[in-house]
Order: C-alpha cells, then sequence, then structure tokens
C-alpha cells in the first residue's frame, strides 16, 4: 500500500582533495562537505536529536534499542572517514555508538578501516603499482587473497599515501580519496564520540603474523573510553575480559556463515546453542538478521526464531546486524528500511538491544519516532489515507485482492480508474492499455492491437479491443506494477499474476457493504 516515505539519496558532489588537517591534500572537500553536513543536518538530525523515547522497550533492560553506526555514515561517505563518523554524530539518535573495525599496521598501531583487505576501501590499488612489492598474498577465512593489507605498510605510510574510498561500489565515488586513514586513538580525539564501539574480526590472523591486538586493544582502553568491544573470536574476549574492566561491554559476534571460531574450534552453530556459556565471558552477542528474521530462497520472511528471547534467558544482550537503506531486503517490507527496523524493535513482538546499520539516521527514526507510534498518547493527527490502485504495491493494479487488503491495510478510501469494454462494461483498471497492466501479449489476444493516435503513437491493446467476458477469461491475469523494474526491484513476485479483475458496480457493491458510502471514484 502506498505510505509516505522519506527518500535518501546520495550527496551532491563535491571537488576532491582531503580532508585540511587530515592528510594534507586541497581542493575545499573540506569545507564543501561540512557545508553539506549542515545543511542535511536541517533536514534530518533536528528530529533525531530530539526523539521521542517510549517508557519501555522489550529489551534485556527495557531501554531503547542502541544505533550502531558501523563506520558511522557509511552508506554515503566512504566507512571509517573523519566525515562519516562526524556526520553519523549530526543526524543520528544522541547517543549512537561509533564502529571502528580495527585493523593492525606494520608498527603494531590499530587503524579504523572496514576490511583487512585495503584493495577493497582505499585508493593502495592506484596509489601503488599492480604487481608493486606492496602487494602481497594471505590466505583470510581458508581463501588465498591478494591485495594491499595494512600489515604490510606503517601508520605513516598509511596516513600519508593512502585515502578512504567507498567500499560499496553501487553507492556515490564522489567523497572518494577526500579523507585519510584514521588511528584509534586520532578518531577519539578528532571525532570525540559519546561511544566508541570497537569490533576486532582477526586477532588470530594478526597474531600468526607476528602482530599482537590483545596488547594494543589493553593499552589503548587506558586512553579511549571504549563501551563495546565484539569479536567473533571467543577466545580473544575472554582474553580481555579481566582487563576491561565493568566500563566496557564484551560481545560475541556471530559470523553470517556458520563455519568454526578459531579460538575455540567450535562451529558458530554449537555455540548458538550454549548461550549460557558465552555469558561467562561476553555481556553481549551479535547477529545477522537472519539468525532472527529467516528469509527464503525467494527473499520473503519466515516466522521469527526465539533468539532473542533466548538470549534474554540467557541475561545477554543482543544486537542485529547487515542493515542498510541500498540492500535488498524481504518483498514484505515493500523496500521500506523503516519497516524492516520495527520488525526487529516492535512489531515482532520483541526486541533487540541494537542495530549495526550503515544509515544511522533511519534506525534513529524507527527507534525515536515510529517505535509504538500507535500506543502514544501523543495527538498524531488523522490524515485521510487514500489507496492508488488500491495496495498496488502488494497486488496487482485495481484487483479484489488489491482492494481487500487496502482496507485491511486502513485505507478510508479505496478509489477505482474506470475504463470501458467493447461492449459497455465498466471497469476498475489503472491503465486503458492491457499492455501495461496485464499478460495480454502472452494471450489469444495478442493480435487484437490497434493504434489511437489520441492516446499514443504505438500500437496498443486497449480495454475497449476486448469485451468483459474476454477480459474475465481465465487466460488473461493482471501484472503488478513495477515502476521500478528497470532497476531489477520488482514488487511482490510471488503475486505478480493474482487477483481478479473487477467490474465497477462490483466495485461500488463492495465498497458499500465496507464503508456504507460511496467515498471516491
Amino acid at each position: 500500500p502506498a505510505r509516505v516515505r522519506v527518500l535518501r539519496g546520495n550527496l551532491p558532489g563535491m571537488r576532491s582533495g582531503r580532508v585540511p588537517g587530515r592528510g594534507g591534500g586541497g581542493g575545499g572537500g573540506g569545507e564543501t562537505a561540512a557545508l553539506l553536513c549542515g545543511l542535511l543536518l536541517l533536514l534530518g538530525a533536528a528530529d533525531a536529536q530530539g526523539i521521542r523515547r517510549p517508557s519501555s522497550y522489550k529489551t534485556l533492560r527495557g531501554d531503547a534499542p542502541l544505533v550502531i553506526a558501523k563506520g558511522g555514515f557509511s552508506g554515503v561517505f566512504p566507512d571509517s572517514s573523519y566525515y562519516a563518523f562526524s556526520f553519523a554524530l549530526l543526524a543520528s539518535a544522541p547517543d549512537t555508538s561509533l564502529w571502528c573495525d580495527v585493523q593492525l599496521t606494520k608498527d603494531g598501531v590499530g587503524i579504523c578501516l572496514r576490511d583487512i583487505n585495503m584493495s577493497n576501501c582505499t585508493n593502495a590499488a592506484q596509489v601503488y603499482p599492480v604487481k608493486n612489492k606492496k602487494e602481497a598474498k594471505y590466505v583470510i577465512d581458508g581463501v588465498p587473497k591478494t591485495g594491499y593489507f595494512s600489515l604490510d605498510f606503517t601508520l605513516s605510510e598509511i596516513q600519508t599515501t593512502l585515502s578512504l574510498t567507498q567500499g560499496i561500489y553501487s553507492r556515490t565515488e564522489r567523497f572518494d580519496t577526500m579523507y585519510s586513514i584514521l588511528s584509534v586513538t586520532d578518531f577519539q580525539s578528532n571525532v570525540k564520540p559519546p561511544s566508541v564501539w570497537l569490533n576486532v574480526q582477526r586477532d588470530i590472523f594478526y597474531k600468526q603474523h607476528g602482530l599482537n591486538m590483545r596488547s594494543y586493544i589493553v593499552s589503548i582502553l587506558k586512553s579511549v573510553p571504549v563501551k563495546y568491544i565484539s569479536s567473533p573470536e571467543l577466545g580473544f574476549l575472554k582474553s580481555i575480559s579481566k582487563r576491561a574492566g565493568r566500563r566496557t561491554k564484551l560481545v560475541f559476534r556471530f559470523p553470517d556463515n556458520f563455519l568454526s571460531d578459531p579460538s575455540t574450534n567450535q562451529t558458530y552453530s554449537s555455540l548458538s546453542k550454549n548461550l549460557t556459556f558465552i555469558k561467562t565471558i561476553a555481556s553481549g552477542i551479535m547477529v545477522p538478521k537472519i539468525y532472527i528474521w529467516p528469509v527464503t530462497n525467494d527473499n520473503y520472511l519466515q516466522p521469527p526464531t526465539s533468539f532473542v528471547q533466548d538470549a534474554h534467558s540467557a541475561g545477554l544482550e543482543i544486537y542485529a546486524s547487515d542493515f542498510a537503506n541500498d540492500r535488498i531486503i524481504p518483498y514484505n517490507y515493500s523496500y521500506d528500511p523503516l519497516q524492516e527496523y520495527l520488525s526487529f524493535i516492535s512489531d515482532g513482538g520483541f526486541s533487540v538491544d541494537g542495530v549495526l546499520t550503515d544509515y544511522p539516521i533511519t534506525a534513529s527514526e524507527a527507534i525515536g519516532c515510529f517505535a509504538d507510534l500507535n500506543a502514544s498518547k501523543a495527538d498524531h493527527g488523522k490524515p485521510l489515507i487514500i489507496s492508488h490502485n488500491g495496495a498496488s504495491g502488494d497486488y496487482p493494479d485495481c484487483t479484489d485482492l488489491a482492494y481487500q487488503n487496502a482496507i485491511k491495510d486502513g485505507a478510508d478510501v479505496i478509489d477505482c480508474a474506470l475504463q470501458v469494454t467493447k461492449d459497455g462494461v465498466l471497469i476498475c483498471m489503472s491503465s486503458i492499455n492491457l499492455l501495461d497492466t496485464t499478460n495480454v501479449q502472452m494471450t489469444p489476444f495478442s493480435s487484437r492491437t490497434s493504434v489511437v493516435p489520441e492516446i499514443r503513437d504505438t500500437p496498443g491493446i486497449f480495454t475497449f479491443n476486448l469485451t468483459w467476458n474476454d477480459i474475465s477469461d481465465s487466460s488473461l491475469k493482471p501484472k503488478i506494477s513495477s515502476p521500478l523494474s528497470t532497476y531489477y526491484l520488482v514488487r511482490n513476485p510471488r503475486y505478480t499474476n493474482t487477483g481478479k479483475f473487477v467490474k465497477f458496480s462490483d466495485f461500488l457493491e463492495y465498497e458499500c457493504r465496507i464503508y456504507g458510502e460511496v467515498i471516491r471514484i
């Protein structure tokens, strides 16, 4: 069904250049980015900073779920760049935690970098020619990988020669090479986040190559107020548990595959069934979304698991990962990321304790503005909700299913776009051209084309070319509209050709039965 939505796109272009004072360079990129941040702050952050918090959530302690900004606002700016972190603080909930993926340099310094292979998130391949001695091969998660790795560069080399780039190729590249790579201590001193989340993905890998992640993390805990440390290696968390102190929460991170934890030689599947053991080491767990809401092979939601309730029963906080506005999400959400967040924090009858996202402003909206909205005593007004060809986002336009579900979804008014058949029967159909709304080209009626210049210059098969009996024929089926099909964004494919065509007389009878009167035609 049609809903009011905020559409977010990429930021406008910026001139190339790094942030002044962070790696040199020029071109005015930093000033432009700052201006854009200011403008976007006016659009979104005012709501985020003053968000309404429901009195209680179904989290472990009843607090509002935490927004965790993965690499900052990495959906727009390069992950872990200064402006990604800064903009996340501007445009999100005030207690948003900033996530830093910690990698180690050749001289043992921690940096914030989304990937251990810098080919995927920096301009290393452009700075150093192919086959240069800086290119190396390592075995990562059992797979040989070739590229440029942080442990082959000193901090000085990284900060003076390399710049960050967008790691997701479908996102804007307009901010590429503007920002230098931050060390963990630079991140703390320059950004000054209210909450720091350090993720240590590969302690054992660095140890195998002569670097000590544990020693580095322990050393910075004295100067960096780290609130959360996560890792998929339970042995690493155990090794720092006594040094982390009460102010730092340890979170065991489950990956999106079911391999084994190299630090314990236990499979993640077996560990997921032994949450009480994890509780002896960590205060929380982080899992991919599919651990909580499994998805079918054709991208529809299955019933939720009991993972959230099981974690809470074990005394563990549970955080969900892999949220992003531009990811393909299950069709049940109609491409609305707000709806997806709500299924994890309120609509599913449970609530995770936090969400890891590339777009923290959307998570902040879901948690602060939309969770438990109907339970709020505030006067939200009563806007009139008018369907557009019924629930045409979920079912083919103007079919019985579209109208039934529009009413089920709360529409105050259902609409009918009137067309006429060859034998003078009025019908509800969103287009006069059956090529737009049906599978007519695949039926025996495909030869009944005509050209009507007043309608269109090219041939079509129009409603007045067929009788009502023709249109009611079992071979002719409705077709769901997909305005963005050019970009392979199809609507509800399970129901592409479902539903029955509706005569206007049946529409009136149905509307009178439901509403008691005809409201709109």
